[in-house]
């Protein structure tokens, strides 16, 4: 079964945009700078999927490498030597950002995790742990055993998920923007490890370009960073050419809106082929993904692209805090993987 998840017409356009508040970005230079560091590879889509976790990570800026315009930001988070990266919105996007992560770094990972947002048969604010992920319904690429049964250990209502819906930062313009709205969800969320994920290409094998100023959801790196990360009007202007007169792209990124699933744990446009990449090198891989249009709407909103522009960002927090648990809950146990 295909996914028919599209972006809207009005992707770039600020839906919320709330007051300024201030956030704290760890950002140290670290001891380790001699031998080889194994690592654990974690991937997101847009930046606000990637903010929470890089606000609570500690940085080395002198480690910060750009390859084939994509960012891999290295340091800690929660225990675990780390190395985050932005994949960017689609599959060709996550194959090409993966690749490029295991061709420049010198040592295996230990691990690959996505942690983002996703539409789901589940509760808006919940968390999907697939055991397995897919393109087309068909190929099936599992998740690390070990991995998964450690994260079954968090399934449920043990770990603090937000109900509070926050306003975001659609334009990063406001570092930390974690305000919350009047919306609240009517129920708590939760952990749901096993069932299925799948991850389609809506944009015609193309890589969709970040776009320079593009804010949370389209822009080319996180809102809460450090200076002089990379030259994102450079890597726009690389890909954009190729894209302008393909009507196919177009089509699929301002796409109308659709149902939400009713068949899958987790409907996304990345994971699968993150995971294929992990598989093809022989790491472990686990894919974390948030409700962000689902079912439980407090608002009654008509699926995505609506719930997705209210939702994502309690979505991508609630990914992260599930990811940063997981994580610290893997390194106490000595990092296992099957």
């Amino acid at each position: 079964m295909k996914s028919t998840r599209r972006w809207p017409r009005f992707l770039a356009v600020a839906a919320l945009i709330g007051a300024c508040s201030t956030a704290a970005v760890s950002v140290t230079a670290s001891a380790k700078s001699q031998g080889c560091v194994q690592r654990t590879l974690v991937i997101t889509a847009m930046p606000l999927e990637l903010n929470p976790l890089v606000a609570k990570a500690t940085l080395d800026p002198s480690q910060t490498v750009r390859v084939n315009d994509r960012t891999f930001y290295v340091g800690r988070l929660s225990g675990v030597d780390v190395v985050l990266a932005m994949s960017g919105i689609g599959l060709v996007n996550a194959e090409q950002t993966t690749t490029a992560a295991f061709d420049h770094f010198s040592c295996a990972f230990k691990a690959v995790v996505f942690s983002g947002v996703a539409g789901s048969r589940y509760n808006i604010g919940d968390v999907a742990v697939p055991k397995r992920w897919t393109r087309d319904g068909t190929a099936w690429t599992g998740v690390d055993p070990k991995m998964l049964k450690l994260a079954s250990t968090l399934q449920g209502t043990t770990v603090p998920l937000a109900q509070d819906v926050p306003v975001g930062d659609a334009a990063c313009l406001c570092p930390g923007v974690d305000a919350p709205t009047p919306v609240h969800l009517a129920q708590k969320p939760a952990v749901h490890v096993g069932g299925d994920g799948i991850s389609a290409d809506s944009f015609g094998d193309h890589a969709v370009p970040c776009v320079p100023g593009g804010g949370d959801i389209a822009g080319c790196k996180p809102c809460i960073t450090y200076p002089g990360l990379d030259n994102d009007t450079t890597a726009f202007a690389a890909h954009a050419p190729s894209l302008v007169a393909d009507p196919t792209f177009w089509q699929a990124l301002f796409g109308t809106n659709t149902a939400t699933t009713a068949d899958y744990d987790s409907q996304d446009e990345e994971t699968a082929a993150v995971a294929e990449v992990a598989a093809a090198h022989g790491v472990p891989f686990l894919g974390v993904r948030a409700v962000s249009d689902g079912h439980g709407d407090p608002l009654g909103l008509p699926g995505f692209p609506f719930q997705f522009f209210v939702y994502r960002q309690l979505a991508g927090n609630n990914a992260a805090t599930v990811t940063m648990t997981f994580l610290q809950l893997w390194a106490s146990k000595g990092q296992p993987t099957g």
